[in-house]
């Protein structure tokens, strides 16, 4: 590494006592080499005939409350249909970087996939706002969406503002969470605790909607209909077999989830 920043004149890693990470010169410079190593290990494979084969390893990352409700179940009946391929997965709420090469496959749920990579839809992300029944018995319910304003709201550090479709078309509401998080799971149980309202998905509070632990307010309004969950990879000019087989199992099997379906491998 130093030689090689010799080689170029600058820098290419900041280095402390605990971490290293790379400069936007090392940025760059990773950013182009990562698509040819991605192309010089898929024709090592095609030129092998490892192409079709669905194994080797697979490592994909998936937010922590749809991976462990909508993901993992559906794990064991993949690894039983492909036993050669050898799965990590990696559950975080976090933004991860599939550009840096750590992992082959990602599950994102919004709007924009980002440069550089391709996205498959796996599902619609119906997104509704919600709040505990004492949480309204304590602050009222709010007679329309100008009364946001005066409410305690509840959403991950990433998540606001809000993109909101409604009888006004799509509107951005701005405003503060009442605890800051980087975990969806807190928002959801903090909603159902009575500490403000909440925008969540279908998906992840249909049984809490149901029994009447959280009640849909200001049901005119919902979360953009852009937002959708995909499994998206870097481009590339062919990729690899257990990418594109996890893919379609999983494109296969969430359909149902909008509805509360329970998971089925």
């Amino acid at each position: 590494l130093v030689r090689l920043e010799q080689r170029l004149g600058t820098r290419l890693v900041h280095r402390t006592t605990r971490r290293m990470a790379p400069t936007s010169a090392g940025q760059d410079l990773l950013g182009a080499l990562l698509p040819l190593r991605a192309a010089l290990r898929e024709a090592e494979d095609r030129i092998a005939g490892k192409q079709a084969e669905i194994g080797g390893p697979l490592r994909i990352t998936a937010p922590t409350s749809f991976g462990r409700m909508h993901v993992v179940p559906h794990l064991p009946a993949f690894l039983e249909r492909h036993p050669e391929v050898d799965l990590a997965i990696d559950l975080s709420d976090e933004f991860v970087d599939l550009m840096d090469g750590n992992y082959d496959l990602a599950i994102r749920i919004g709007a924009r996939i980002g440069g550089g990579l391709v996205g498959h839809r796996l599902a619609t992300s119906n997104r509704v706002l919600c709040a505990a029944p004492a949480y309204l018995d304590r602050f009222g319910l709010p007679a329309g969406f100008a009364d946001l304003t005066r409410h305690r709201l509840l959403a991950t550090e990433r998540q606001l503002p809000w993109h909101l479709d409604g009888p006004e078309g799509t509107v951005i509401h701005h405003g503060r969470s009442a605890v800051r998080t980087n975990s969806s799971e807190v928002v959801r149980e903090l909603a159902v605790g009575g500490c403000g309202i909440a925008l969540r998905s279908i998906w992840d509070v249909a049984d809490m909607l149901a029994s009447g632990a959280l009640q849909r307010i200001l049901p005119a309004w919902r979360g953009s209909r852009e937002v959708g969950i995909f499994a998206v990879h870097p481009a590339a000019p062919a990729v690899p077999a257990r990418v594109r087989a996890l893919t379609d199992h999983l494109q296969a099997r969430l359909g149902g989830i909008e509805a509360g379906a329970p998971a089925a491998g």
